[in-house]
């Protein structure tokens, strides 16, 4: 596996090589008024790039530095229940929920059949009443 890392920094690297060779002319960039920037190509492609990939690279850290610190706690906390010396409840089979089957004709338990369950009230006021 770090043979591959290696090779692919490698790749990264010839190609980042080839390309700063081949941008390597000056760049006149005018910024404001009177105020010049003079650079070679290269470089403001690579400020892009790299200003582009800077929120990336933040959001990825701090995601590492939370699940860290995550996975610590819990190492401390399955330390310190080790170290009282009481073993973990044994752990129980789950049991699997009943099947409720519904529907016209069909049963749902011992003696109770969807026939025996009598039908809904009428929504519409009986005649007569105000």
């Amino acid at each position: 596996m770090q043979f591959l890392r290696t090779a692919f920094w490698v790749v990264i690297a010839v190609a980042a090589a080839l390309f700063f060779k081949a941008n390597n002319g000056p760049l006149v960039i005018k910024i404001w008024g009177d105020i010049v920037w003079e650079t070679r190509v290269w470089f403001p492609i690579l400020l892009a790039f790299l200003l582009g990939a800077l929120p990336f690279w933040t959001v990825a850290r701090v995601t590492r530095w939370r699940l860290r610190r995550q996975v610590e706690g819990s190492e401390r906390a399955l330390a310190a229940v080790a170290a009282t010396g009481v073993p973990p409840p044994p752990a129980t089979p789950a049991t699997p929920a009943p099947v409720i089957a519904t529907g016209p004709g069909i049963s749902t338990g011992p003696g109770i059949s969807t026939g025996d369950v009598p039908a809904p009230l009428p929504s519409t006021p009986a005649a007569g009443i105000p």
